[in-house]
């Protein structure tokens, strides 16, 4: 795959987000797992976006966000958003709105 991700690169709907670095394709389990994990992590607080096309394949290009969230404090976020990074395939990193 070359090329960056020219749509779904900037924060739309929350404050805190993963963003992809490196080309892939991720599978919807990678994609369910990490949200599976967000959301254990947070426990009912704050709300997350999955970003990510949840087909059989998804073709993910560096610069494409993955989650999103908000509502919680930024360092719960981080610790979410880290567990929901090792569960991906690529290199990430966490990205703050604004």
């Amino acid at each position: 795959m070359k090329g960056i991700s020219y749509r779904g690169n900037h924060i739309c709907f929350g404050r805190y987000a993963l963003q992809a670095l490196e080309p892939a394709w991720i599978t919807s389990r990678q994609i369910e797992a990490g949200r599976r994990a967000m959301t254990r992590n947070v426990r009912r607080g704050g709300k997350i976006w999955v970003r990510s096309p949840e087909y059989w394949v998804a073709v993910v290009k560096p610069g494409r966000i993955l989650y999103e969230m908000s509502g919680v404090a930024e360092n719960i976020a981080r610790k979410a958003i880290s567990i929901a990074a090792s569960k991906m395939p690529i290199r990430t990193q966490f990205i703050i709105s604004g």
